[in-house]
């Protein structure tokens, strides 16, 4: 296990597949990003829904912003790779609900 921040973040190969995360939990810095940036939460929320330190979400986020342009291109390859597992992969339960929506 790699300690990037010896408080708040750490780097484990074996938990989330080796990103970032709040110490003790598998919480990525990548979860807490998205949950402040695009989906509106406030850092003082994020802490309270997941019984996280405010120090470790305010830490999760300045690692966020060291590392934006890495972080962001790793969860963009990945958004693209479940996209074309999807298109390769379809859903049964998607295919069975939409025949029922049209009949």
């Amino acid at each position: 296990m790699q300690s990037v921040s010896r408080e708040h973040i750490e780097i484990a190969s074996d938990v989330r597949s080796g990103k970032p995360c709040i110490v003790g939990t598998r919480i990525a810095v990548e979860d807490v990003a998205v949950m402040h940036l695009k989906l509106g939460y406030s850092l003082v929320e994020i802490a309270g829904k997941y019984d996280l330190s405010l120090a470790s979400v305010y830490a999760a986020m300045a690692y966020y912003f060291d590392r934006r342009d890495e972080i962001d291109r790793r969860t963009a390859q990945e958004d693209e790779l479940v996209e074309v597992l999807k298109q390769n992969h379809p859903s049964r339960l998607q295919e069975k609900l939409r025949q029922l929506r049209n009949e």
